[in-house]
This record gives structure tokens, C-alpha cells and sequence, in this order.
């Protein structure tokens, strides 16, 4: 009795748990394991990975979009960042892909030469969070992982309904899941001329969920917990170490192939 008293709950829902778990699996198989294996890092929201010194909103926007791509495996694509004036919602062109759709050994062409084709995929920039550099990172990345999505063309698990979920899992695949468990959530109070709503990007994995996405990643590759919740918002950290503690021991009983494999 006494013992179940003090029995913690699970972080999660067996149900949401398993199918992060299985999408994962799904982002695995579909979007390069190699790459995750041997490229993929933990990209945080520090000099290191964002370097430089920029002097207008157009500067910022490019030097956070170029590294962002880089770090995404993608900077290959033939993704082109234009202001939001400039863009302009067209066609997304049907590429092909030799060796892998990332990293630095994959190629990318096009065998569409219809009429309407547009070898070029247009991603713009909310001018608005240029002063929440996460929540800009975030949002290419999002983008990234969605256009990935679209040219791979293999639902997650769940179906269609649960594409904008499974789009932010495979930010967090990509190691952007710091910034995405940190923008997960958007403070709503203050005074007028602290918020800006305009400034939030789009979320459809919550707080919870992402740390379960984001302690996943770190585990699979053997990053330590310390390491990850320096980064984390200070209201993250204890359910991010929960995330950890559970996904260790759910990974010494699993026997999800996928995720076996993709252990470092």
C-alpha cells in the first residue's frame, strides 16, 4: 500500500508513449538512420551553433536558416529562403534521391519538367520572432521536416491526422528538441509591449510530449541528462529528467528493432 502511495506516475499516457516511440521508429527507417547515427547532434540555442554577428532582420533570417538547414542535413536541397514579401505558395516539385534523402553523401534532382514546376522550394521567415531566435529556429526547422514529410510520402503512424505531430517528432530527430521543448509553451501574460503573439511559432507536440521526443534523442545517443538540462527552461528540467530515468528503462525491455539499431 504504502509503496503505491508514493509510486510516482508515468510521465505519459501508455498510448501517446508508444506511438512517440513508434514514430520515432518510423523517422528512423524513413529519414536516413546512418545519418542519425553518425551526424546528428544536439543543437542548442548558444554561440557555438549560431555564430556570427548580423546587422538587419534579412541577416538574421539567412544565418539562422543556413545553419539550421546544415544541421538539418538538407543545405544540399534546393531550398531557397525568400523574404516574406517575396514569397509565394507554389507546387512543391516531386525530387528523387540517390543515396539517402540527407547528409553529405546524398544527392538530390528532379525529373519534373511539367509546365508548372518549381525546382525550387520557397521557405519565408516571421519577421516577427527575429527577437526569439529559438522560436525562428524552431520554425525552419519545422519547415524542413515537413517538406521532408511531403517528398518522402510515407504516413507516420496514425495516418495523416497525425502528420503536425509526427513534423515536430522529426525536428526533434533531427536534434532540434531543446529549442522545440522550449518554445512548446508561450507565456500569454505580461504587459502589452512583452507579448507578441505573432512572435510564437506553430506547436502541435506539448511540453510533455516533446521532453518524451527530446529524452529519446539524448538517449539513443548517449547524451548526457546534465547536458541537456542545462539548455531547458527551468520549469523542463524535472520532467525531463523523469522522461530520461522511464526511457531508460523502457529501452532495456523493448524489442522495437528500429530504435535498437539506432543506439550509439
Amino acid at each position: 500500500m504504502l509503496a503505491n502511495l508514493f509510486k510516482q506516475s508515468p510521465l505519459l499516457d501508455d498510448a501517446t508513449k508508444n506511438w512517440i516511440l513508434d514514430t520515432f521508429a518510423w523517422a528512423l527507417t524513413e529519414f536516413d538512420l546512418s545519418v542519425f547515427k553518425n551526424d546528428a547532434q544536439l543543437i542548442l540555442p548558444i554561440y557555438e551553433f549560431y555564430p556570427g554577428k548580423v546587422n538587419s532582420i534579412e541577416e538574421m533570417a539567412q544565418s539562422v536558416f543556413e545553419n539550421t538547414i546544415k544541421y538539418a542535413g538538407m543545405a544540399h536541397w534546393p531550398i531557397k529562403l525568400v523574404a516574406p514579401n517575396e514569397y509565394r505558395s507554389t507546387e512543391m516539385a516531386k525530387l528523387s534521391f540517390k543515396d539517402g534523402m540527407r547528409g553529405n553523401n546524398s544527392q538530390v534532382f528532379s525529373n519534373d519538367f511539367s509546365e508548372n514546376n518549381h525546382t525550387e522550394i520557397l521557405v519565408s521567415y516571421n519577421p516577427s520572432q527575429i527577437n526569439q531566435p529559438q522560436d525562428l529556429v524552431a520554425s525552419f526547422a519545422q519547415a524542413f521536416a515537413s517538406i521532408l514529410v511531403a517528398q518522402r510520402g510515407e504516413l507516420p503512424p496514425g495516418g495523416e491526422e497525425f502528420v503536425p505531430q509526427a513534423v515536430d517528432l522529426l525536428a526533434c530527430f533531427m536534434g532540434f528538441g531543446v529549442m522545440f521543448a522550449n518554445t512548446a509553451y508561450q507565456f500569454k501574460g505580461g504587459c502589452g509591449s512583452c507579448y507578441n503573439k505573432y512572435a510564437n511559432r506553430q506547436v502541435a507536440l506539448p511540453e510533455q510530449e516533446m521532453l518524451y521526443c527530446l529524452a529519446l534523442f539524448a538517449t539513443l545517443k548517449n547524451i548526457p541528462v546534465k547536458h541537456v538540462t542545462y539548455h531547458l527552461k527551468s520549469h523542463l528540467r524535472s520532467d525531463y529528467k523523469k522522461a530520461a530515468k522511464e526511457l531508460k528503462n523502457e529501452l532495456k525491455q523493448s524489442d522495437n528493432q528500429a530504435l535498437l539499431t539506432a543506439q550509439v
